[in-house]
């Protein structure tokens, strides 16, 4: 996240969101010190990424409804987020977009559960894709802040999730 000391060049922008990204959705590097999630321990265990969270629950569990929502209607959500963003900053689609939808189905089959968690790993790959893809572009505000913003909402659903989960398991 920060200047590495005698390197010849800072750290790009994008690069920085992108590291807080990749904690939220990958969880922390092995035995490395973290930003926000604890830390995953060196054996890799431990991990409280968005992928891990997810691909630790069976269908039946992301399924629970806990307060009016799910899981796998957190993920869902989260994934279209996502996919909205590469479609508004790359494509320039502005919508209308079904945010209330993208909710549902709160529960899902166990093929469901499995493509709905590969929709959220393609929707990240993606994202990183195509901010990687502007970092010989001029920073702007709109890239940043669209950026910045996709951080914050992965990271509130994944908050959500993790919190889902004290019912669920």
């Amino acid at each position: 996240m920060t200047d590495t000391p005698g390197t010849a060049e800072p750290q790009h922008p994008i690069d920085g969101i992108l590291d807080i990204l990749k904690e939220a959705v990958e969880g922390g590097t092995p035995g490395q010190p973290t930003s926000f999630l604890d830390g995953t321990r060196a054996d890799g265990s431990g991990n409280h990424g968005l992928l891990a969270t997810v691909d630790g629950l069976s269908a039946a569990q992301a399924s629970q409804d806990v307060h009016g929502t799910s899981v796998a209607g957190q993920a869902r959500h989260t994934a279209f987020h996502m996919e909205v963003i590469v479609a508004w900053e790359r494509d320039g689609q502005r919508g209308p977009f079904d945010w209330k939808g993208s909710f549902h189905p709160a529960q899902v089959s166990d093929n469901e559960w499995t493509e709905l968690r590969a929709r959220v790993r393609s929707a990240y790959e993606a994202l990183v894709t195509f901010a990687r893809s502007q970092k010989d572009q001029p920073v702007t505000g709109d890239l940043t802040g669209g950026l910045s913003g996709g951080v914050a909402h992965v990271t509130y659903h994944l908050g959500a999730i993790r919190q889902q989960l004290k019912v669920v398991e």
